[in-house]
């Protein structure tokens, strides 16, 4: 079994409850298993931050870097979206009446 190490955290209720609900339910057997798979989730979550910003968003932004008429205006962007948003609202609009 890997070497483990001591912590000592205060939680708000709402998530000390949470535990103990969580415990109490039979998913986990402690609360140190709870917040283990917390933090394995959290660990997940940032990697997959990090391989999206280095594989899609680094990329992108050196190619725009490089060569700057392949980005489109942010006014153009925030127009087409405004334009989106307005057809959406009347579609809805339409099927409500």
């Amino acid at each position: 079994m890997p070497s483990t190490s001591k912590r000592t955290f205060s939680l708000p209720a709402a998530q000390a409850r949470y535990i103990d609900r969580k415990v109490k339910s039979g998913a986990y057997a402690s609360a140190s298993e709870v917040v283990r798979a917390g933090l394995r989730a959290l660990q997940e979550r940032d990697e997959a931050m990090e391989r999206w910003l280095r594989e899609e968003v680094v990329p992108v932004y050196d190619a725009c870097h490089a060569d700057p008429t392949r980005a489109i205006p942010a006014d153009q962007v925030f127009a087409e979206l405004r334009a989106h948003h307005t057809a959406e609202q009347r579609k809805r609009k339409r099927k409500s009446a």
